[in-house]
């Protein structure tokens, strides 16, 4: 095993649970049901923002039981690492976003830079409407990208997170639960 898988195993001994796999269905449930009062006639083309919605976007489209497409975008300011640089695209949509209503799915809503950006690239490509989905957002008010999501799972602390989709280091994102790392792992 590699030193960085092994140093996953340490983080995620020391990571505290902040909700486990029943409470994030709970969460997602709603979401879903949010979701399909107000897209279930539009037809949508869903975006799943890669790699970190990847979860996220499978639990929700399980739950949604009307017609949709299904589409990704590859966009992001983390790679491997804790914390953000610069936006890097990866891939783009392989449908045309024209005229349609678009609901982008990702992981978490941080500090809100890659959201905000991915669907300022939908309304430029000419979405008719874009709608953002999170699994969770951070609670700590430095938003100075995109404020809030149009549909959110859960509220988080202002922690390292990791799970469900998130990864620590490239790490973890196959964890059913949603922790915090440790403070000295951060």
């Amino acid at each position: 095993m590699s030193s960085r898988a092994e140093n996953a195993k340490t983080v995620l001994k020391r990571a505290e649970l902040i909700f486990a796999k029943d409470e994030i269905d709970l969460n997602v449930d709603q979401m879903a049901n949010d979701i399909r009062e107000k897209l279930k006639d539009a037809d949508p083309l869903v975006l799943c923002v890669m790699t970190g919605g990847i979860i996220a976007a499978s639990e929700l489209l399980l739950r949604m039981d009307f017609p949709l497409e299904v589409d990704y975008i590859h966009a992001t300011r983390y790679g491997n690492d804790t914390q953000g640089t610069e936006l890097k695209w990866i891939a783009g949509p392989r449908k045309p976003l024209k005229g349609r209503s678009i609901l982008v799915i990702d992981d978490i809503l941080d500090e809100g830079h890659t959201l905000k950006e991915i669907l300022h690239y939908c309304s430029e490509q000419g979405a008719e409407a874009v709608y953002s989905a999170v699994l969770v957002q951070k609670d700590h008010g430095r938003n100075t990208g995109l404020e809030r999501a149009d549909f959110t799972g859960m509220i988080v602390p202002d922690r390292y997170v990791f799970g469900y989709g998130m990864d620590y280091k490239g790490y973890l994102r196959n964890v059913a639960g949603i922790y915090a790392a440790h403070k000295d792992d951060e």
